[in-house]
């Protein structure tokens, strides 16, 4: 089992994602595997052809646990750990037809939420040893929304809030519809006075703006490297600072050098590769 614990509530969201997938899959019944009989029992193991960083583990034994909950699986390595290329990551015994049906669906999870895990640790190891830390957004895949932010934890890095519900995000057409940051601001505290609050700027003089209200962070869009250390200058720890907008490899050391706080990216759960994950019987 991993190392990384989920809440009751969460356990929820993960059995709701397995049967989703379980149901599309199997549909109406297996008729490949339908030609074993009950009895006959497999054993397998599971290999990482590539350097990843492991993640999916519940909804990899989920998958196999509502087809069979005798499956036994065992693990070589936890969630959040470095893959070796090549490595074993466990290896299953038990029913065979559970095991063949099971496969496709317990692998697509292992290989997106790995994928997930191993882009974000790429942007959190390109800008470590500075003070920003790397969040996520809410461009996850329809359905994943859970499972992939729980991915980017494993990855090192941080997440953003999980939906509309549980922090507040007042964007460019918030503020175009209440008339002004400030009123924006106020409106939304008024409502919400608990709840975290951020407020996205574009240029120094809505930073100013928003430095006189009671957002708690400040989200910085597609500013310019020169654009940030002027706004960490003008802002001088009253507030922290997200910064977003065209993020990559290449510019986000220099961005996360300029001060900000976190920097925000949606490639992390959008612009993703599966990790080769292939299943072989023994």
């Amino acid at each position: 089992m991993n190392l990384i614990s989920h809440s009751k509530d969460a356990l929820k969201v993960i059995n709701s994602a397995v049967n989703a997938a379980l149901d599309e899959d199997i549909g109406t019944g297996d008729v490949t595997a339908a030609s074993f009989s009950n009895n006959e029992t497999a054993s397998a193991k599971v290999i990482c052809r590539e350097e990843a960083v492991l993640c999916g583990q519940q909804w990899f034994e989920l998958a196999f646990y509502k087809l069979d909950p005798e499956i036994a699986i065992n693990w070589k390595l936890n969630d959040g750990d470095q893959l070796e290329k090549s490595s074993t990551v466990c290896s299953l015994s038990g029913s065979a037809q559970a095991i063949l049906t099971g496969e496709r669906t317990a692998l697509n999870f292992l290989q997106t939420l790995s994928g997930t895990a191993t882009k974000t640790k790429i942007y959190v190891d390109r800008i470590a040893g500075t003070n920003a830390q790397i969040l996520d957004t809410r461009k996850t895949l329809p359905g994943m929304r859970y499972a992939q932010k729980y991915a980017v934890r494993c990855g090192g890095g941080k997440n953003h809030r999980m939906g509309l519900y549980d922090a507040i995000l007042i964007k460019e057409n918030h503020i175009a519809t209440a008339g002004s940051i400030s009123k924006a601001v106020n409106e939304a505290k008024q409502q919400y006075p608990s709840i975290k609050l951020e407020v996205e700027v574009e240029n120094a003089d809505q930073l100013k703006e928003a430095l006189s209200t009671q957002t708690d962070v400040i989200l910085l869009d597609n500013f310019s490297l020169s654009e940030l250390e002027n706004a960490v200058a003008i802002t001088d720890g009253k507030k922290k600072l997200e910064a977003s907008g065209n993020m990559t490899l290449e510019n986000i050391r220099e961005v996360a050098k300029t001060g900000v706080d976190y920097i925000s990216i949606g490639a992390i759960t959008k612009h993703i590769q599966a990790v080769d994950f292939s299943m072989r019987f023994k």
